[in-house]
């Protein structure tokens, strides 16, 4: 299977995903799926540039028509999106099954409605559903922003969202 890593981090790609985790997971290129993003041709070039590695910057209809491109390479992929919701697109509504029972979340930022789970790791209400869909659909979820650092699975957080 060529996706090694599953994460979500809305910064998408920087330091902690470029060096830190790529040296816990095979790593030869990065795919970013996020609309603003891949539409955006400055900030496409800055996450190209930022991770001196083969690197993809998607918009969900794009990954949609080349994912079984990415699933059928040799290379090892880091499969990155900004939100959950992005991410429960993916593997939920799509089925999109990368091979890897285990997603990484890494930071949110702090916003209005947001709950605090740990340092910048805050969370919605919408995005805590699209956390629970994805765990209903067979996935851990684990909040890291590196992996000495978790703060815990989203078993221990769900809770504080209205999930039993």
């Amino acid at each position: 299977m060529s996706i090694s890593f599953v994460r979500v981090d809305d910064r998408m790609i920087h330091g902690q995903t470029c060096t830190r985790w790529s040296l816990e997971y095979p790593c030869d290129g990065l795919v970013a799926v996020n609309d603003a993003a891949a539409e955006n041709s400055v900030l496409k070039a800055a996450y190209k540039s930022a991770s001196g590695k083969k690197t993809f910057v998607w918009t969900m209809e794009a990954w949609q028509k080349k994912c079984q491109k990415v699933v059928e390479s040799d290379s090892q992929y880091f499969l990155i999106t900004k939100n959950p919701i992005d991410m429960k697109k993916i593997l939920v509504d799509q089925k999109f099954d990368p091979g890897i029972k285990t997603i990484i979340i890494g930071p949110c930022n702090d916003r209005p409605g947001a709950v605090q789970l740990g340092n910048n790791q805050s969370i919605t209400q919408e995005e805590a559903e699209a956390f629970e869909a994805i765990m209903q659909a067979g996935y851990e979820i684990e909040f890291a922003l590196i992996k000495e650092k978790a703060i815990g699975n989203w078993k221990k957080f769900r809770g504080q969202f209205g999930f039993n």
